[in-house]
């Protein structure tokens, strides 16, 4: 039987043995919690016949420790602080390193809190038969037990925490050796007489010193390049006090030396310039930011800044060690401009701590330059950089003996830390994609980039499915089948759906007729997938960890099942379908007079394409009951939208290009151009914006706290600042951003009547000002921030695609309740439950959406790689494309080529002109052919476009080069 001393808490005690803390409640009231510390006098140390534990049954580890070292011979153990296991744990772990292992409380702790995977690594060798690992809980025992000062840091603390080890000299006691790269911690040691050495000085004095100094790690000795991160608790205090600020870092696309974070406290984004104050951050952390004084506050360069140029000369191997070095190399001088105005300066800051780490496996290509020219065709070990596909993130250093066999390839690569004495993060292979270039590698390597699931569907979520398959169908119309419980027929209706060419996800189909009084009917039927998807199944959860349906040039990845997304909830023509729908009746100038939901059961008629409707519609011999829907839709979208207009909603625009596939068996793209936008696009998209918003307004009204909703913030003025100023600079026109609809009417004023694709050109830039849209739980936020700014909507939610978006099966099944259908699953009352589903729709809808825009970045490469290939058969050279100028630098051009929905740099070498305050780039023209070129932001110019592959990332990327006003080639 042990016997258990426990000390009787005095007065003065109070501090040592109560931990006070605030927690936050599920009710979010913060209370304040005190925490007990009962301390002991009885906890071991766990070495044998030690004098001071003597009393303690717990024995573990021999008297006299490690016996083969040259400064011990009579044996010894160590005591490892916190930093050693953090940085060398691969030393810890070999089975070389025999010495026995006093493992602190507080280390532990410290470790837990700074690195899970090594926190988890210390675990499992603590359970190693090879190795000897007694924990010291000194955080209990009596005379080691240490609070944590006012201002005092967890390291600190903690080093103070190590517990005396007291008459040492004494032969009876057994030698305890401290290991240590703190050299404060060490000149305390010596001043006690406490042995106390450094990794590598310990190691030098082992039997396997050679082995062991190979996996030491190369961090250790080196001089700090960052700034520790503050605890914890100390950001979390900064941040509820003001003082810091969270977000997610954003790094920047045209400059790898700076980066931002967007933070309600400032009108703009707060800048992080130079590789220190961006602190170890990856592109997509959650972090915390200290503001710098309004002194210091800077603005964005003005120019490009490529991370592969600058860097290119640096060694893997060596290139901590040479300090911050970066530099802007010059090849010609550059006139220099004044400093910016104090209207263009934006807060400027420092990362103090890491919320959530970004981190995954990352799609990389490993540098051709990393490599040891010696060892370039050798299995050896060697350290490489493994250089990201997306520019946003930093290169990862990475140890590996594939390298020479892993180029040329996509690859797999995992960051595991970032330590403050290393420039780059490190990191680990994790498996190779395939040839770089290759369709089937580059599509596998963009989902994973963007983070898609794009597993197939396991046994257990299809068998959700029915058991019918494909055999399924409409049960025929009984008082007595399920099925048709409070189902209207409406079967007898001339309902169509019009969608893209090749659709085969049909969700929504739609239907108009006049009614006896001289109003309309419209309806707008959505498949009843909700039927099918049933709460708190397997095929349930996956759909909600997918969150959407992700669409790539020649490939679509299934939220659901194909046998429910293509075919038994695909609103098919001539099929009977079950629906959920919304039937208004509206007068002829468009205005609601009466709505209703209902679940149905419908038959489409037909199947347009949106070229297919208007074809229809437009042909004056074409009289039939479908036809004049098709027309009374349009007529009626036709007023709808000029009521939104009225409103303020904004007519908004992005780049859409149509790319032209070889053939479905190759996908080879031949040809990119301009989607065509028709009246039929138009009349589809007003009566979905219509029901998702008058399903809105019933679902709030029967749920106010868990409404699945979707918002969209307005932005805030600072977004268009630069715009505005461009705009006034360039061509003398105002732009009015005090609510959406000065902003609407302004948009309709930009305008060139010798180019008509101005007013597109700053649609596109505009929307670029603005902030994304986003779903959220009614009860979560005001009820004056639902609104819809791009709409000019005050309540919006997505209900009209639940084959393809999660949200909108959400929607459904509050709706069915709301219309008393059917009873809610408990899991939408509970509105922290559907705060953290919408969480994850909401970033899997980001990452779908910069997914298939890289697709189509990709397959525009492709195809003008294509082009270009068919132009130089015919002796044509290389494809040439009309441009805007959208943003000038100092050493080049953005711009941005409307007919394929691309942009591209134009880089200058030689010497040039930058005017910041006017947006102007000068070129001087030398000799006899004229003056000097002025280019600036809204010119439109004539470049020359080619698809080339980068020689060290391996990576086809388009270059473009200026050929009017000048040629830039030679340049």
């Amino acid at each position: 039987m042990v016997e258990i001393t426990i000390r009787k808490r005095q007065r003065e005690d109070a501090e040592l043995t109560q931990r006070k803390f605030f927690k936050k409640t599920a009710r979010g009231k913060v209370v304040k919690v005190i925490r007990e510390r009962y301390l002991r006098d009885d906890v071991s140390c766990g070495i044998e016949k030690c004098r001071e534990c003597i009393s303690s049954p717990a024995l573990h580890l021999p008297f006299g420790g490690a016996v083969d070292h040259k400064l011990f011979p009579q044996g010894h153990f160590v005591l490892p602080d916190t930093n050693v296991f953090l940085a060398q744990m691969d030393v810890i772990e070999s089975s070389y390193f025999r010495t026995p292992i006093i493992l602190l409380q507080t280390v532990l702790e410290e470790v837990r809190h700074r690195s899970l995977p090594l926190f988890n690594r210390l675990k499992a060798l603590m359970k190693m038969d090879e190795k000897r690992t007694w924990i010291f809980y000194n955080e209990f025992r009596s005379e080691t037990a240490v609070v944590r000062e006012v201002g005092e840091t967890p390291n600190d603390r903690n080093d103070r925490a190590r517990p005396p080890i007291r008459g040492q000299p004494k032969p009876t006691l057994p030698t305890i050796v401290l290991l240590t790269e703190d050299a404060d911690n060490r000149r305390k040691a010596e001043k006690d007489s406490i042995p106390c050495y450094s990794v590598r000085q310990y190691l030098e004095g082992m039997p396997e010193s050679t082995q062991l100094m190979d996996l030491l790690s190369a961090a250790a000795g080196r001089p700090p390049l960052y700034s520790e991160y503050l605890p914890t608790g100390a950001l979390t205090a900064g941040v509820k006090a003001g003082q810091l600020h969270q977000g997610h870092f954003n790094a920047s696309q045209f400059n790898f030396l700076e980066g931002s974070v967007n933070v309600e406290a400032f009108g703009k984004p707060i800048l992080l310039s130079g590789r220190e104050n961006m602190n170890r951050a990856v592109h997509g952390d959650i972090v915390v930011v200290e503001v710098f004084s309004e002194q210091e506050w800077k603005a964005p360069t003005d120019e490009v800044v490529d991370q592969e140029s600058a860097l290119k000369n640096d060694d893997a191997e060596e290139s901590d060690e040479e300090g911050e070095r970066v530099v802007v190399e010059e090849k010609t001088p550059r006139t220099e401009v004044p400093s910016r105005a104090p209207t263009e300066k934006q807060p400027t800051g420092r990362i103090v701590g890491i919320v959530k780490r970004n981190w995954r496996a990352f799609v990389c290509h490993i540098d051709s330059t990393s490599l040891n020219s010696s060892t370039t065709t050798s299995l050896s070990q060697q350290t490489v950089f493994a250089t990201p596909v997306s520019r946003l993130l930093p290169r990862i250093r990475m140890r590996t003996r594939q390298a020479p066999a892993l180029l040329g390839q996509k690859i797999l690569v995992t960051i595991d830390k970032w330590d403050i004495t290393s420039r780059y993060p490190e990191g680990h292979f994790v498996r190779a994609l395939g040839k770089v270039e290759s369709k089937e590698a580059e599509q596998e390597s963009l989902l994973l980039e963007f983070d898609v699931p794009y597993r197939p569907f396991g046994k257990a979520i299809l068998d959700c499915l029915p058991t019918e398959g494909e055999q399924w169908v409409v049960p025929p119309k009984s008082a007595d089948d399920l099925t048709w419980r409070d189902r209207e027929d409406l079967r007898q209706l001339n309902i169509c759906s019009i969608d893209p060419p090749a659709c085969q996800d049909i969700d929504d189909a739609l239907h108009a007729r006049r009614l006896p009084n001289g109003n309309i009917e419209a309806g707008v039927h959505i498949a009843d997938v909700s039927h099918f998807v049933l709460p708190d199944n397997p095929m349930d959860a996956e759909a909600a960890a997918r969150g959407t349906t992700v669409y790539l040039v020649d490939k679509r990845i299934d939220m659901l099942p194909a046998l429910l997304g293509t075919n038994l909830c695909s609103l098919r023509p001539f099929v009977e379908r079950l629906a959920f729908s919304v039937i208004w009746e509206l007068t002829p100038e468009a205005n609601i007079a009466n709505v209703r939901f209902t679940k149905s059961v419908i038959a489409s008629k037909c199947a347009f394409t949106y070229e297919e409707a208007q074809t229809r519609k437009d042909d004056t011999h074409q009289q039939d009951e479908l036809t004049d829907s098709i027309r009374l839709l349009n007529t009626l979208a036709q007023k709808l939208k000029a009521g939104r207009m009225a409103a303020g909603a904004l007519n908004l625009a992005s780049p859409e290009v149509k790319i032209h596939l070889d053939s479905a068996e190759s996908s080879d793209p031949i040809d990119v151009e301009q989607k065509e936008q028709r009246e039929t696009n138009s009349l589809v998209e007003e009566f979905m914006l219509l029901a998702n918003i008058s399903v809105a307004q019933k679902i709030q009204e029967a749920f106010p706290q868990t409404a699945v909703l979707r918002r969209h913030m307005p932005p805030p003025k600072t977004n268009f600042e630069k715009l505005q100023d461009i705009l006034q600079r360039r061509r003398g026109i105002p732009l009015d951003v005090s609510s959406s609809g000065t902003l609407a009417a302004s948009l309709d004023k930009c305008i060139d009547p010798e180019e008509p694709a101005f007013n597109t050109l700053v649609r596109i830039m505009a929307t670029r000002c603005m902030l994304s849209a986003e779903y959220f739980c009614s009860g979560s936020v005001s009820k004056e921030t639902f609104g819809h700014y791009g709409l000019a909507s005050p309540i919006y939610t997505h209900f009209t695609s639940p084959i393809r978006r999660y949200a909108d099966v959400l929607v459904h099944r509050q709706l069915a309740a709301a219309i008393s259908y059917s009873p809610l699953h408990a899991s939408l009352h509970s509105k922290t439950h559907v705060e953290r589903v919408l969480e994850v729709v909401n970033r899997r809808h980001r990452m779908a959406q910069m997914a298939g825009r890289a697709s189509v970045e990709f397959y525009v490469g492709l195809a003008l790689k294509a082009r270009a290939e068919r132009s130089a058969s015919l002796g044509a050279g290389k494809v040439t494309e009309e441009a805007f100028v959208i943003r000038t630098f100092r050493n080049g051009l953005n711009v941005f080529v409307s007919k394929l929905g691309i942009e591209g740099l134009v880089m200058f070498k030689r010497e040039t002109r930058f005017d910041a305050d006017n947006y102007t780039f000068t070129i001087p023209c030398s000799g006899s052919g004229g003056g000097d070129v002025e280019i600036a932001v809204f010119d439109k110019v004539v470049v020359s476009i080619e698809v080339e592959k980068d020689k060290n990332t391996q990576r086809g990327k388009v270059k473009m080069s200026l050929v009017k006003p000048i040629d830039s080639s030679g340049m």
